[in-house]
């Protein structure tokens, strides 16, 4: 939550600051809410943060943001993107929302995402876990999040010996949370499941108009 809340850590100041003891959401300024994206050939990484609420609308935002701003540039002659993926959340592995979200956004960039999920209690071993989140916490102790801008500039400032790198924005948009899967997109799912753990394992191919 954005204001004036106690976070564990150090920082050195050069006066006494105030702040609640407790995340008191009465009065908080408003959320953040951090979207990471870890390419690990380049040692990079991607946070956008929201401002609304953590959907799979949001996380598909956030990776088509990154195609177009990174992705493109970086590997133009791609055919296909792999997500190592958490098994929960908003881009959890049984939210058929998630999926319907995922196929629009190959449409429209017109490149094929594989998606890779880890298996409940495992997403430890996810590299973004180890290489990228550590990190940006660590950037972050002891710091007060008066502002979205304020984290921002936090976590853009993240960087490690290895030569880490994070790129931080902003994505101020509105995402409802309820949304369910059209009953077309059920019905004909066109979503290619793998033969090995099709439940965590699966292709989103980009359809013609």
């Amino acid at each position: 939550m954005i204001g004036r809340f106690y976070r564990a850590g150090k920082t050195y100041i050069t006066e006494a600051a105030e702040v609640y003891d407790h995340d008191w959401p009465s009065v908080a300024e408003g959320v953040a809410i951090p979207h990471g994206i870890y390419d690990v050939v380049q040692n990079k990484g991607f946070i956008q943060i929201g401002t609304s609420r953590d959907t799979s609308e949001f996380a598909c935002e956030c990776l088509y943001n990154w195609w177009h701003s990174h992705g493109a540039k970086a590997y133009p002659e791609a055919t296909s993107i792999l997500l190592l993926c958490d098994g929960g959340g908003s881009n959890g592995s049984r939210h058929y929302i998630f999926k319907q979200d995922l196929q629009t956004l190959a449409n429209d960039i017109g490149v094929e995402i594989r998606v890779a999920h880890y298996p409940p209690y495992t997403s430890r071993y996810n590299p973004i876990e180890h290489r990228l989140f550590p990190h940006v916490t660590r950037a972050c102790q002891g710091a007060i999040f008066d502002s979205v801008e304020r984290v921002r500039d936090l976590m853009a400032a993240t960087s490690t010996k290895t030569g880490l790198q994070v790129v931080a924005s902003v994505l101020d948009a509105v995402y409802d949370t309820g949304r369910k899967a059209t009953d077309a997109f059920r019905a004909q799912i066109p979503i290619l499941f793998d033969d090995y753990l099709p439940r965590w394992n699966y292709v989103a191919r980009p359809q013609q108009p």
